[in-house]
């Protein structure tokens, strides 16, 4: 029985797949203020081609992205949906793709009550990074996020992956950056 249960083990960490998290606002799109339009998405440099870099690879490509524009009033939970409709969009022509993306609409001081609260998912918290390894088949170990603010890397910190802050620029050539640092 105990020779059963381990190689269920190891058959379920050997279908475990490396994770590129990224935030949204300033890693994949230009961070215009709380963009939400289709005419406000820009692509950051070398977005589409990080994005298939990592498909290609193997790697999950997941968003784990703060919206407290949502707990502002700024626009709606389904605005924000629709902007990451826009989003994989625009990847299409790189055939890159995105897997999922998570969004936290809260904000401790919410103009709407019902976003209220300094919820598990708002970075840096790690609520949507431990979530999104909950519901994926993710190796913790292999993975790693890219974000642009402190608080992005803090949440990876938290989740117990590595992060990297990303000062803008090509978003292809500091993804080569960290996978020549891995030798991936």
């Amino acid at each position: 029985m105990d020779e059963d249960i381990s190689m269920i083990t190891q058959s379920a960490l050997s279908t475990l797949k490396p994770c590129i998290f990224l935030d949204r606002d300033g890693v994949i799109n230009v961070d215009t203020g709380y963009p939400h339009r289709k005419d406000e998405l820009q692509l950051i440099d070398g977005a589409g081609n990080a994005i298939a870099r990592m498909n290609q690879l193997g790697f999950l490509v997941i968003v784990v992205t703060n919206q407290s524009g949502v707990a502002r009033g700024y626009f709606t939970e389904a605005d924000v949906h629709q902007f990451h409709h826009y989003i994989s969009e625009a990847l299409t022509p790189y055939h890159a793709y995105i897997d999922d993306f998570y969004l936290c609409p809260y904000h401790p001081k919410s103009v709407i009550e019902a976003y209220r609260q300094d919820h598990i998912d708002r970075k840096p918290n790690p609520g949507m990074i431990d979530r999104a390894c909950k519901e994926w088949p993710i190796d913790r170990e292999r993975s790693f996020l890219i974000g642009d603010k402190d608080t992005d890397v803090k949440a990876a910190e938290n989740a117990k992956i590595q992060g990297y802050l990303f000062n803008g620029g090509n978003l292809d050539g500091f993804v080569q950056s960290i996978l020549k640092e891995k030798a991936i």
